[in-house]
């Protein structure tokens, strides 16, 4: 499952609205990508999500 390591943003669920209004379940997926940062003076690999990494001190975040 896709869950952010760092703020711990997971999948929510909702609802697909159509014209209509019939409603039907779907999920809004978090955008989780793969990343290297340094920690404990250490290069870690791992998943955070696309607001987390952006707010990342750029002398951590390693590219």
């Amino acid at each position: 499952m896709a869950v952010c390591e760092i703020c711990g943003k997971r999948p929510q669920v909702g609802n697909n609205v159509s014209f209509s209004q019939k409603k039907t379940k779907r999920q809004f997926l978090p955008n989780i990508q793969k990343t290297k940062v340094f920690r404990d003076g250490r290069l870690v690999s791992i998943q955070a999500c696309a607001k987390c990494i952006k707010t990342l001190n750029k002398d951590v975040k390693l590219r």
